[in-house]
């Protein structure tokens, strides 16, 4: 499949309800880097019908007590969500967002970690300070982007990712141009 065909059906994708999307993308197909072994395609390059655990593409919210964040630097965008607590209605309202349009968040190498216990001290909250909820986003230079102490919507994350210039840069090359 070709780079602008891709393209076509990761838009098309992404404006599908959220219970159809992980049965329309192969592994070739995801954003993610392939596997080693390709799923869902045979000798010939053809599709091949999957399960709707076999097509989904890898994506999960993640602890974020014990992560060393410089992992990540070039090949992900960290996005990390402090609260006090899970109950926190603000935290609750933020993975909501991010479960609405998860193809929009792979499609822009999102990874994203949660940390609702302060006592836990964890390394992300000693670096970051957050004070009570905290959205951050970290840029795949390893530099914090992006500061909110409210919610945001995936369409909102997208759209200040998308200004960044190796975003842009990252657009182009899939463009072939």
């Amino acid at each position: 499949m070709n780079k602008l065909n891709t393209l076509a059906l990761l838009a098309t994708v992404a404006t599908l309800p959220l219970a159809l999307a992980p049965a329309v993308l192969t592994a070739q197909e995801s954003p993610q880097p392939p596997a080693p072994s390709v799923a869902g395609l045979s000798d010939d390059a053809s599709p091949v019908d999957l399960t709707a655990e076999e097509a989904a593409p890898a994506f999960e919210i993640r602890d974020g007590y014990e992560v060393e964040i410089g992992e990540y630097r070039w090949t992900h965008r960290p996005v990390v969500v402090f609260a006090d607590s899970p109950a926190d209605p603000r935290y609750q309202e933020q993975i909501d967002e991010f479960l609405q349009d998860i193809p929009a968040l792979m499609t822009r190498d999102v990874l994203v970690f949660v940390d609702t216990d302060p006592d836990a001290k964890s390394a992300l909250r000693k670096k970051l300070r957050p004070r009570g909820f905290m959205l951050v986003l970290i840029g795949k230079d390893g530099g914090v982007k992006l500061r909110k102490p409210l919610p945001w919507s995936v369409r909102e994350l997208s759209r200040t990712i998308d200004k960044m210039p190796m975003r842009q840069r990252e657009v182009e090359d899939r463009r072939g141009g």
